[in-house]
């Protein structure tokens, strides 16, 4: 039985410990927001936060987090959008979605070590791989919630509504994961 931390919860978890984290946030505690992608560390699409850092899911076995304090996309925000959120959704960001969760995770832990970044910092951070090829809206994303840039959507349209919640983002339909 292992004992972790996710989002702020500590849970028992009945997983051998070298079962990747990513299998255990999904299949053991239906935390379905981290995302499988490559199963090699290599795409960042299961970035998930443990102990400030951001961390490829995939290729840690869930029994060195123990003791330590993860964090997925779900723990991002209990009932309203950070404004790392909003920016996304500002900038428009997603495409095809897919690799968002992980995405958010790096930003997050980039925003949460240095609140300022540099187009370097961004670029060090940000390693995650989109197949649609955002990068220059995640940028500007991050920058928006770094208030770093004037909060206008990149193309044009205007700012999403305040005060948005939970309820107002996609999710995942009933029965898949």
């Amino acid at each position: 039985m292992l004992k972790l931390n996710i989002n702020g919860t500590d849970r028992n978890v009945d997983a051998a410990p070298d079962t990747p984290l990513l299998w255990v946030l999904r299949d053991h505690l239906d935390l379905t927001g981290t995302k499988y992608g490559c199963g090699v560390a290599a795409c960042g699409t299961c970035t998930v936060i443990v102990d400030g850092a951001a961390v490829r899911s995939c290729a840690v076995p869930a029994a060195a987090v123990a003791g330590k304090k993860v964090r997925t996309v779900e723990g991002l925000a209990a009932t309203s959008l950070t404004r790392l959120q909003q920016a996304w959704i500002r900038h428009q960001v997603p495409q095809c979605g897919y690799c968002q969760s992980g995405m958010l995770m790096a930003a997050t832990a980039l925003l949460e070590k240095t609140p300022q970044p540099s187009d370097d910092d961004i670029d060090r951070a940000m390693t995650n791989i989109c197949r649609c090829g955002t990068y220059q809206r995640v940028r500007r994303a991050i920058k928006d919630a770094a208030g770093m840039t004037t909060p206008v959507a990149a193309s044009g349209a205007a700012p999403a509504p305040a005060g948005l919640t939970l309820s107002t983002t996609l999710s995942t339909p009933a029965g898949a994961k």
